[in-house]
């Protein structure tokens, strides 16, 4: 449907047409759209791989036999989790600031074309590694401990105990956290949104959900965001099933 204005410019009407594909097409062939996919891609390559590895370090440090106060550890890891996206990108934000950062506009441009990517990935990993970590650590506790045992007893040290035997065996958490990590990828609006106001380099239309929000809000174009919104759930659902199609692959040649 396509909303068209009738009567001239005083006392006018709206009616809606019919349009067909046409607002999909359209969508489609935006190329401010794809520049949006890019640069949410760009975040994504940094964010995804980041949070996995740091949540499987600290799930594997908790469980260490040489950890002490896990308890503690493990509620200050989680504990950004528990923080609202934009009260933390106002926190990230002002600590980007030059005028407010500790370490100071001078040394690292935060808001630059490319530091960016980093700082918005940043704040969208310190918010989640704590949930994931918590279940790849949850995990970890699950698996027998006859095995690390054994393992020490053949001269094997906590390193290759880590590596050898409990990131392969907790596989099945680490590809269900990279799937929930990948489509919070997707979903990126808060980080960008919130930092906005104090970086240029962040357009209203920097990622894809802040192109549809801007056609449905701003241009007052509900029928083009929606079509938007369903290309969107369209590449959500393919990059879920890429996501877990690629665990299991994995685990077969394993």
């Amino acid at each position: 449907m396509q909303r068209r204005l009738s009567g001239g410019l005083l006392g006018g009407q709206s009616t809606l047409e019919f349009v067909g594909f046409a607002n999909y097409l359209a969508a489609f062939l935006d190329s401010e759209l794809w520049a949006g996919l890019g640069r949410m891609l760009i975040v994504a390559g940094i964010g995804v791989p980041g949070t996995i590895i740091l949540a499987a370090l600290f799930a594997l440090c908790l469980d260490a036999d040489r950890t002490r106060l896990v308890g503690v550890w493990r509620i200050l890891i989680f504990l950004p989790y528990a923080v609202p996206g934009v009260i933390a990108s106002l926190l990230w934000g002002f600590l980007y600031l030059p005028a407010t950062s500790p370490i100071g506009g001078d040394v690292i441009d935060f808001f630059g074309g490319t530091e960016i990517f980093f700082s918005v990935a940043n704040i969208a990993v310190w918010g989640v590694v704590g949930f994931n970590m918590v279940i790849m650590y949850t995990a970890l506790r699950g698996l027998p401990q006859e095995m690390y045992e054994a393992a020490k007893l053949d001269g094997a040290g906590e390193l290759q105990i880590a590596l050898r035997i409990k990131l392969p065996l907790i596989r099945p958490a680490i590809v269900m956290c990279s799937l929930f990590s990948v489509l919070g990828a997707l979903q990126l609006f808060n980080e960008p949104t919130t930092l906005r106001p104090l970086a240029n380099a962040i357009s209203s239309t920097w990622v894809p959900l802040m192109k549809v929000y801007t056609d449905a809000f701003v241009n007052d174009d509900i029928h083009r965001a929606a079509a938007t919104s369903l290309l969107l759930v369209a590449l959500t659902v393919g990059a879920s099933v890429l996501v877990n199609r690629i665990g299991i692959l994995i685990g077969k040649k394993r």
